[in-house]
């Protein structure tokens, strides 16, 4: 992505054993209105396009939150680049948006899907061959980068400087792979946080002293934290993609949602979508 100066970004390999945890909560996502066997006319636009929908009326999509600005709550709503970009989705099938919060790792490995837990994911997720695998993935929708963070007056401007020092990182992403994979030749210790809140407060706080994750996610962290910094840039040439089940509704959801998609770049509105949430327009 392109949000700043360049990056993009992050989650990666999701263990499939790994995927037990339950559900925690579930908010919705865009307007009003409850709907189910009354949802008619939505229910036949679904159909038509071959979807069966997990809940009838409501295009159901889990995530991992929060990942601001990509999903976060805002009150009793969950907001974001890709909430908007599914509410288009959803308003394209005739029906709402909901929003179910889960373990990401669920999302990656495709067992919230088999569960019939929700019809998409989205988590400003990266399309990774090991993803591809296990679930459905839309077109990519964004590019991104991983970048590293710590606080201004750290001295720190490079993993070299980590040396004998902890770094933060999501678990779970593809930022955390990274950091791994880095560890040996830097000399740090790698210390996994379940979200994005977590990873960010931990260096804020110095308990570690410093955080890697998407671009997106840590450029906006830093614009509302004068005493953080991202230091450096990592070109990990990332793009983030929506995931849905394998077989079954999956690859139609994809399709369709790969349609829209289209259809909003070519007519302003995904570079409408991005302002909003990025402060400028995507890199062309």
């Amino acid at each position: 992505m392109n949000i700043v100066p360049t990056l993009r970004k992050r989650r990666a390999l999701a263990p499939v054993a790994a995927v037990a945890l339950a559900l925690s909560l579930t908010l919705t996502a865009c307007g009003g209105g409850d709907s189910d066997s009354s949802s008619g006319g939505s229910e036949d636009k679904a159909a038509a396009a071959g979807i069966t929908l997990v809940k009838p009326g409501k295009l159901t999509v889990c995530t991992h939150l929060p990942y601001k600005p990509f999903q976060y709550k805002e009150g009793t709503k969950v907001v974001g680049f890709d909430v908007d970009l599914l509410d288009l989705l959803a308003a394209d099938l005739g029906i709402e948006q909901e929003v179910v919060n889960i373990e990401w790792a669920q999302v990656t490995s495709g067992a919230a899907f088999q569960a019939k837990k929700c019809d998409m994911g989205m988590g400003a997720m990266t399309i990774t061959p090991e993803r591809q695998a296990a679930i459905s993935i839309t077109e990519p929708y964004m590019d991104a980068t991983q970048v590293l963070m710590a606080k201004k007056d750290s001295g720190i401007k490079a993993l070299a400087d980590l040396r004998g020092k902890k770094l933060g990182a999501q678990a779970d992403t593809t930022g955390k792979k990274y950091a791994d994979d880095n560890a040996k030749a830097n000399g740090y210790t790698v210390i996994p946080f379940n979200d994005l809140a977590l990873q960010t407060n931990n260096v804020k706080s110095g308990r570690v002293d410093a955080a890697i994750n998407d671009n997106g996610v840590l450029y906006d962290f830093v614009k509302e934290n004068p005493d953080m910094a991202v230091v450096a840039e990592f070109d990990t040439g990332e793009q983030y993609g929506f995931g849905a089940l394998k077989d079954g509704s999956g690859p139609k959801v994809v399709a369709k949602f790969n349609e829209v998609l289209a259809k909003a770049k070519s007519d302003g509105k995904y570079n409408e979508i991005y302002k909003k949430w990025f402060g400028v327009e995507p890199k062309k």
